[in-house]
């Protein structure tokens, strides 16, 4: 009896999270379904893939099916190298009797291999019944996630949005099964879903940065015998904002201040995301000084509580002088040096 590689046969690698697991299995079951594919190999390879299959969407038989391979390889590699995976089971499991009952009964269409670890052999892990009971219980979809754009404004505020997003549902022609009739389901191609698009309202919470989720409740993939579906996570992507940037729950901008301003103080407005705030600029401010805005910055996701707002000042030199500006600003040089002189 050989090793099967559940892994291998659905072409996925071990550490696969269960939507990529499920995608490989509906494009090789399309591929290698009997209604489609006529060649001598074809059944067989279903029969291979609904047998990976069954055991790596189950969490609970992956788990088992990991902790057997893992060991299943130190014993080749050891004293066991010429002995075979039934051999091994009974060491493994410690079910010599029962293993030989094997070869008198199959509880299944699979592999003896899968017999071996689940079937008739299941005492190895639990009674006949409750294996039973395990492969019809409800599962729970998949979860979904989907990215979306969200404005430095809207992630100040929050926001309601409507999305469409594409989602998998159960195909109502075949129930799922893929088949209808005696053949493959027409609508889905065998593959038991449907993808469609689905319009969906949803709320998007003052607050939320880079990468953040949100969790909209039920609307992932539906579950299996009569399970819950999965959940949808948005994947929050923030746009560039052309006047604000963000640095933690702080909030930073650069504001143009006249010369004149920075030299002898006044004030300048500054088009805040919730209303404008006044700045008031001491006399002889320099190009570059940042001033903080205590409470002025963004809200925290968790708190509701708001950073700082961090303005940078920007001297903006006058252009265009008259011949007065400039006699003026001469006169002031003027001023200056004999100062420093003195």
């Amino acid at each position: 009896m050989e090793f099967k590689d559940y892994y291998k046969i659905l072409g996925v690698p071990r550490d696969a999270d269960q939507e990529t697991i499920r995608k490989a299995y509906l494009r090789l079951a399309r591929k290698y379904h009997p209604d489609v594919n006529k060649s001598p190999e074809a059944e067989e390879k279903f029969k291979e893939i609904n047998e990976a299959y069954e055991v790596l969407r189950d969490p609970e038989k992956r788990a088992k099916y990991d902790r057997f391979g893992a060991d299943w390889e130190r014993y080749q590699q050891a004293a066991g190298a010429q002995g075979g995976a039934a051999d091994f089971a009974e060491w493994f499991f410690g079910a010599r009797e029962r293993a030989q009952q094997r070869r008198h009964r199959r509880s299944s269409d699979f592999s003896d291999f899968f017999d071996m670890l689940f079937g008739d052999l299941g005492d190895l892990f639990t009674t006949g019944t409750e294996r039973v009971r395990t492969r019809a219980r409800p599962e729970r979809g998949q979860d979904y996630e989907h990215p979306i754009e969200v404005t430095l404004r809207e992630a100040f505020r929050g926001a309601t949005r409507r999305i469409d997003v594409k989602i998998d549902e159960r195909c109502t022609a075949c129930n799922g099964t893929g088949l209808n009739g005696r053949g493959i389901c027409r609508v889905c191609g065998g593959s038991g879903y449907v993808t469609r698009t689905k319009t969906l309202e949803v709320k998007i919470p003052a607050g939320v940065r880079e990468g953040s989720r949100i969790r909209i409740a039920g609307q992932g993939a539906p579950g299996l015998n009569g399970g819950p579906p999965g959940d949808l996570y948005l994947r929050v992507h923030l746009v560039p904002d052309p006047q604000f940037t963000l640095d933690g729950d702080n909030l930073r901008t650069e504001v143009e201040v006249p010369l004149y301003t920075a030299i002898l103080g006044g004030e300048v407005t500054i088009p805040a995301l919730d209303r404008p705030v006044v700045l008031r600029i001491p006399p002889g401010t320099q190009n570059g000084q940042v001033f903080r805005l205590r409470g002025k910055g963004m809200p925290s996701l968790r708190t509701g509580e708001r950073g700082d707002l961090l303005v940078k000042v920007k001297v903006v030199l006058p252009t265009d002088l008259t011949e007065e500006e400039r006699r003026l600003f001469e006169r002031l040089r003027d001023l200056r040096e004999a100062r420093i002189r003195a």
